[in-house]
């Protein structure tokens, strides 16, 4: 197996992961946070693609991110700079949580385009490092480490906050 199909594979078994949690989720359980200083689900879950853009479009490709060239920050009501991570209490609680059908078709985007990357990518591009902020200088192979695993927390994050809400299995 090629590495590209391999990070393919990780980020389809996590898409899958993560759409599974927040299925059939109301507005206001999207929005429920079990505490004061915690995040909602819909605040991980935009998080969660945000991320991923970042780390693939901008980071990677020296490229715009989806979240601007395809002006989801108006669509979703919000400004360029809005990244859904490292946020003070006040923010994670001044959140909006746009609806579930948009923050899903947002990832859909992202995860568009990072297929995209992965589908042109030589085994040996992988080898290639890049200076990522707080992680120093590191391969792409382990920035694609990065995106899978930072996404799969974040979908045991989901999938944590919405058993809390409707039990197991729900």
């Amino acid at each position: 197996m090629e590495l590209k199909d391999f990070i393919q594979n990780g980020l389809d078994r996590v898409k899958q992961a993560t759409m599974k949690a927040v299925d059939g989720l109301t507005p206001d359980e999207l929005k429920f946070r079990p505490g004061a200083e915690a995040n909602s689900i819909g605040l991980i879950f935009f998080h969660q693609a945000r991320s991923e853009d970042m780390f693939v479009q901008s980071r990677i490709q020296g490229k715009s991110e989806v979240w601007e060239s395809e002006n989801w920050y108006r669509k979703l009501n919000m400004t360029v700079s809005d990244s859904g991570g490292h946020l003070t209490v006040e923010q994670i609680a001044a959140f909006r949580v746009p609806e579930l059908k948009d923050l899903v078709a947002y990832a859909g985007a992202v995860r568009t385009r990072t297929i995209e990357y992965l589908k042109g990518t030589t085994a040996d591009q992988f080898d290639r490092v890049i200076n990522m902020p707080r992680r120093g200088d590191v391969s792409i192979a382990a920035v694609f480490t990065l995106i899978i695993v930072h996404s799969a927390e974040h979908a045991g994050d989901i999938s944590y906050l919405r058993g809390l809400q409707r039990g197991l299995d729900k």
